[in-house]
């Protein structure tokens, strides 16, 4: 993965919205750094081959915050990501949900980068169609 990869950015100049994706692999790397964390898994595609991913996710304390610590993956895990592919087509997902080993479901998403789900995300303003009735 290319270094600038690892920078920060938000949502839309990495990823597409309108291309949702669902992975579930065996876990082969963990990167916990700031400000985004990566983790790596092995996918078994529909032909027998596998693909090496790079799931994107919040850093390690917005992620702890949410439960998600250290010691609860380990390299051979199983994890399901739901996420979004990457503009470009490279094997990088953004992270929205991740189901743990546990059966646990984690928000991966950073804080504040516009993404699904972020709260911060822009949202369309009503349409006079749209407003309700006096």
């Amino acid at each position: 993965m290319a270094a600038s990869a690892h920078a920060h950015h938000s949502f839309a100049a990495m990823f597409d919205a309108s291309k949702p994706i669902r992975l579930k692999g065996q876990l082969t790397k963990i990167e916990w750094t700031n400000p985004h964390s990566y983790f790596h898994i092995n996918v078994v595609d529909s032909k027998g081959n596998v693909n090496s991913w790079a799931i994107e996710g919040a850093g390690p304390g917005a992620l702890s915050r949410r439960g998600f610590k250290k010691g609860d993956i380990k390299i051979g895990d199983t994890l399901v990501v739901d996420g979004y592919l990457a503009k470009t087509g490279a094997r990088i997902v953004d992270g929205r949900l991740v189901t743990l080993p546990d059966g646990r479901i984690i928000n991966g998403g950073t804080p504040g980068d516009g993404g699904p789900g972020d709260p911060t995300r822009a949202r369309p303003a009503a349409t006079p169609a749209a407003a309700s009735a006096p």
